[in-house]
């Protein structure tokens, strides 16, 4: 956020000049995009405006479960700055809190000193009014959990019945100081998903969180995780072969090699049990192994006990929650 300089406010007007030449270049061209021409890669975060800062930073800590991250201000604002961004001369300065809301966009919190702004809410058909929607995975009981920290839910959730929300489940309700937001949910998927669209809507219900762990930092656990890995590639009694591959891999594990991509303890396993068949004589052992954090790199050669270096090559690896979330597969080439 910039503020108070009289250069500033130069270079901002400049900047406003050759947005527009910029927005017109865009209109006059119907092959290209205004979001790929910007350079857009996504939305970063959500600003909103709080009467009290700390009551709005302690709702989204303690009911939503957010974090508070870092903090800006109180930044006095010099009369052009408000001149140009529609505030009231009379207002003091602003202090700004970003907070971390999951797997998606951050949430910018903004607190106006002495604010001589408007203290009324938009209604929902005003312009400008606009809401923020957070995806649950289980709609009711999110709305039961709201309801036991005393928030004020707008109606009962509904389910679009057809169309190309159909699925979906939504319901609003409204924060200590007025402003309204949106539960919504669709754990299987929406209606228009269903006729495969060219453009699939991002959805956070598609990201994977995963939290680095304090154990997936030890050296000799993640020495440990990469011996039982060789374990199973050498592993051909089945029943004993699974339940390696469960102790050692997520269920989504992902291993990418030159040729393939393997999704999947199940994937992985095919894989090893063809790789098995076609050299039923031949084994991997290790060379080397050297852990950075929770990336390990496996040095192996792949052979029969009279040749045990016929492949070789380096596997690297990704641990989380204790387990390889992924796994990358290096083949040296033969000479």
């Amino acid at each position: 956020m910039k503020t108070t300089y009289k250069k500033s406010n130069k270079k901002v007007q400049t900047s406003a000049a050759a947005m527009l030449n910029l927005l017109i270049l865009f209109s006059a061209s119907e092959k290209t995009t205004a979001q790929n021409n910007a350079g857009i890669v996504g939305i970063d975060h959500v600003g909103i405006n709080v009467p009290e800062l700390d009551k709005a930073v302690t709702f989204f800590n303690d009911v939503l479960g957010f974090t508070p991250v870092t903090q800006l201000g109180p930044i006095p604002l010099d009369a052009e700055w408000k001149k140009l961004n529609h505030i009231n001369p009379a207002t003091g300065a602003v202090t700004i809190k970003m907070i971390n809301a999951g797997s998606g966009a951050s949430i910018e919190v903004f607190e106006y000193a002495d604010n001589k702004g408007s203290k009324t809410h938009p209604n929902t058909d005003d312009i400008g009014a606009s809401h923020i929607a957070f995806y649950v995975n289980d709609i009711n009981l999110a709305v039961q959990y709201l309801k036991s920290k005393g928030v004020k839910i707008l109606g009962e959730p509904f389910t679009m019945p057809s169309g190309d929300t159909a699925g979906e489940s939504w319901v609003y309700f409204e924060t200590p100081w007025g402003s309204k937001m949106e539960l919504v949910s669709y754990p299987n998927g929406k209606g228009y998903q269903k006729s495969n669209p060219k453009t699939v809507l991002w959805s956070p219900k598609d990201v994977k969180i995963k939290k680095v762990s304090e154990a997936d930092f030890d050296s000799k656990k993640n020495t440990a995780i990469v011996e039982n890995h060789l374990k199973i590639w050498n592993e051909k009694d089945e029943a004993k072969r699974k339940a390696l591959l469960n102790q050692v891999y997520a269920s989504d594990v992902e291993m990418v090699d030159r040729h393939f991509i393997a999704e999947g303890i199940e994937e992985i396993s095919k894989f090893i049990v063809e790789l098995q068949t076609k050299n039923p004589e031949f084994k991997f052992t290790a060379k080397s192994v050297e852990t950075n954090h929770n990336i390990v790199r496996l040095y192996w050669q792949f052979g029969s006990k009279t040749k045990p270096s016929v492949v070789s090559g380096m596997d690297l690896f990704v641990i989380e929650g204790e387990k390889v979330q992924k796994l990358y597969v290096f083949v040296d080439q033969q000479k």
